[in-house]
């Protein structure tokens, strides 16, 4: 298998029941317990922003992008990213990060944030949040807590709890582009 045989796509609804069992395999049972589970339970991920890697006519690896609010900040968030076994360590999850970080750009997103390893995505253009800007809903490793700014400025606007967008109690700030 080569990367020239692996496709690339918007994530459809078809595409459900495989991103599930990747996610199963990848993160086990206790991914329900994880905070940027709790904020996902919150409503739907962005389907628009998430994508999917085909093999074979199956889907090998996924990455979905849910709408979030901290405070009067928005801003996207990462995750899951998961890679099945056999395709692991070739490139194939930075591929779908670069896909979402450009959906997200293109459709005016002002950051994405995630809970993951800075090696990983630091090179992807993810940095630390500050410590104490942001509250997860569940117990998090706040080394992992990174963002991508796209509009300047955003990732200071996200003060507070981080909970799904449809649950925001906070009106939106707009931040401009610079």
């Amino acid at each position: 298998m080569t990367l020239a045989d692996v496709t690339y796509m918007p994530e459809a609804p078809a595409h459900d029941l495989e991103i599930d069992e990747i996610n199963a395999e990848a993160f086990g049972p206790g991914r329900f317990t994880r905070a940027a589970y709790k904020i996902r339970e919150g409503g739907p991920h962005d389907r628009s922003l998430s994508f999917v890697a085909m093999h074979g006519g199956q889907v090998i690896a996924s990455v979905r992008m849910t709408p979030i609010a901290a405070g009067a900040g928005r801003a996207q968030m990462l995750g899951p990213l998961a890679v099945r076994p056999d395709f692991k360590n070739m490139g194939i999850g930075r591929k779908l990060v670069a896909m979402a970080l450009a959906a997200a750009e293109k459709s005016s997103e002002p950051a994405v944030i995630l809970v993951g390893d800075e090696p990983y995505y630091g090179p992807l253009g993810f940095v630390r949040i500050p410590r104490g800007q942001i509250e997860m809903p569940r117990p998090v490793d706040l080394n992992r807590l990174l963002a991508h700014e796209i509009v300047p400025g955003a990732v200071a606007e996200l003060t507070g709890e981080v909970c799904h967008a449809n649950l925001a109690k906070t009106p939106q700030r707009t931040t401009e582009p610079a």
